[in-house]
């Protein structure tokens, strides 16, 4: 069995990952509540993972409501090394076309109601992670290649601008970020990106192309019924990619993110108080002693 633990958080029309041995379902609380939904783990191509659905099954979680700190949590709690996060978007370019996939290696911060899930810290206890690269480049590649492997046009990174959402963009907005040079747009994967690299988790997105947002002017406008449609073609595909990485991962050196967070704590270990240090005892204790 590979040493090197792989969780996926699936996005909207992926609620489930089949093919999974020794499969158990499994409810994970944590110091943030509890997670999305229960937490499915087994093996695969002798891989240990977690599967969580990120919006819930049936999908009953809107983007401004996920606990995402749960979720990441959940993740850490389960010993999941990397995590993959599996999204859809929109494009923000003409040759991005819906159905391809963008692994994306940047972020650009346009939320404005999700401090409080954005990190673990605050509360008696401050961190300051390193974030300029917020996608862990050995999963990325990885990702790429398993993309490709699974037979999809994959582009080889872009920048995702993580909306606050639940409505899609004006007009107006999607050509502002069309002038900015973004390659894709999408409500969820920013959160996870940084509270990943908090909990010391290698991070990487799989972003699944469903639309051409609204700044297309001979396009149709973006609506849930022609996301739902692309995405019914592409669920298996999405699938096939976390196969293909799967065995990618078995077959390679071991990715960790350790360490990130040792000279990340700004506040003094004897100021820390005891429910913060209870609190974060799974992500930095072995810091604090």
């Amino acid at each position: 069995m590979s040493a090197c633990t792989l969780g996926v958080i699936g996005g909207s029309g992926i609620y489930d990952l089949p093919g999974l041995q020794d499969r158990q379902e499994i409810v994970v609380d944590t110091p943030f509540g509890l997670p999305s939904d229960a937490l499915v783990t087994g093996t695969l191509a002798g891989v240990r993972m977690a599967f969580l659905p990120r919006h819930g099954r049936g999908h009953r979680l809107a983007p401004h409501e996920l606990p995402f700190r749960a979720n990441l949590h959940a993740m850490k709690q389960l010993g999941m090394d990397c995590v993959v996060g599996i999204s859809a978007v929109g494009s923000m370019k003409e040759h991005i076309e819906p159905g391809h996939l963008v692994l994306v290696d940047q972020f650009l911060d346009r939320t404005r109601g999700r401090t409080q899930e954005s990190t673990f810290f605050g509360d008696g206890c401050v961190a300051h992670a390193h974030f300029a690269d917020p996608v862990w480049e050995p999963l990325r590649q990885l990702a790429l290649q398993a993309a490709r492997k699974a037979g999809a046009t994959a582009h080889d990174g872009g920048t995702y601008v993580c909306m606050e959402g639940p409505l899609f963009s004006t007009r107006a907005e999607s050509k502002l970020y069309r002038s900015w040079g973004v390659d894709v747009i999408g409500m969820t994967n920013l959160q996870e990106a940084k509270l990943a690299r908090e909990a010391e988790i290698a991070y990487a997105t799989v972003a699944l192309v469903t639309d051409y947002d609204c700044w297309h002017e001979t396009e149709a406008d973006v609506d849930v019924s022609a996301v739902i449609a692309v995405i019914r073609k592409n669920v298996d595909l999405a699938r096939r990619v976390v196969a293909e990485l799967a065995q990618l991962v078995a077959a390679s050196p071991p990715i960790s993110a350790a360490g990130c967070m040792q000279h990340a704590i700004m506040t003094a270990k004897e100021a820390i108080p005891p429910d913060a240090r209870r609190r974060l005892d799974l992500l930095i204790g072995k810091y604090l002693g």
